[in-house]
């Protein structure tokens, strides 16, 4: 009788526990992606409640929002109720450190976990990153000049100075400018690269450098706003959404198979991975 009650009050005392923990917000911040943070949210609401479930958690202890603007992601970072962080790897190596985000996944893309960049230019003008003096390179990773200049197109060669890194959204509109003559490259991620044959003016542009493969996205902690506990608990919950059919067809509608274990390749600490 005496254990049978023992048991009974440690129950209570976890779902008490649970109960009163503060409610923990996930942020899903994707720059230059598609949609709105209205029209996602939706999305995340059953995205949440999923991540609630898994963990064993209260309906409502979880949230989860969208941005699609680095503003309007690093204002919703700056609340304390937002613990976790999804977010590609170009906005991961550009802003990780100073913002405290620490790697515990990575994100499964439907098409890979891997992104390559490709620089694609008119026919013959760009030999190397020497060629790009005074031209715009421009891309939906064009919020991260630091990033490009560095880890993206290292490998290449160093940019020069007077080469002007733009973010756009627009990526057709940046291509069909440089086959027409614009001094300016595009930073074209797999997909698109991979769509460059299709488009009328495709035989006016080429090629000239691809990055090396990188995570495609980063599920980071901010900070030490979790405890070890919660951390832990969160990442199980995580990893095992996939496990369920209902749960596989959620992550579908956010372009995922599934999370994954970190690759060993990459090194991580605030703002340290890479490849």
């Amino acid at each position: 009788m005496l254990k049978r009650f023992f048991s009974c009050l440690a129950a209570v005392l976890l779902i008490s526990s649970l109960a009163a923990a503060p409610q923990l917000t996930i942020l899903v911040w994707a720059p230059g992606y598609p949609g709105d943070t209205e029209q996602a949210q939706q999305t995340m609401d059953a995205f949440a409640l999923a991540v609630a479930r898994s963990a064993g958690w209260p309906r409502g202890s979880v949230r989860a929002v969208y941005h699609p603007t680095v503003e309007a992601g690093r204002q919703a970072l700056a609340s304390p109720e937002t613990a976790i962080a999804m977010v590609p790897s170009p906005l991961y190596y550009e802003f990780g450190q100073e913002l405290g985000l620490n790697p515990l996944l990575q994100a499964e893309p439907v098409d890979g976990i891997d992104e390559v960049w490709s620089v694609v230019a008119a026919k013959g003008r760009v030999s190397s990153p020497a060629s790009l003096a005074g031209w715009e390179l421009t891309g939906a990773v064009g919020y991260a000049p630091r990033f490009v200049r560095g880890p993206l197109l290292g490998s290449w060669g160093q940019l020069p100075d007077s080469a002007r890194i733009v973010f756009t959204s627009r990526v057709l509109g940046a291509l069909r400018r440089s086959a027409g003559g614009e001094n300016v490259a595009v930073l074209a991620d797999r997909a698109q690269a991979g769509a460059l044959a299709a488009l009328p003016f495709a035989g006016d542009l080429e090629v000239v450098a691809r990055s090396e493969p990188f995570p495609a996205s980063f599920v980071c902690a901010v900070g030490e706003r979790l405890t070890d506990a919660r951390r832990s608990r969160l990442r199980a919950a995580l990893l095992a959404i996939s496990d369920t059919a209902e749960g596989r067809e959620l992550l579908g509608s956010m372009r995922l198979v599934g999370f994954g274990p970190l690759d060993p390749r990459v090194e991580t600490g605030p703002g340290q991975a890479r490849r």
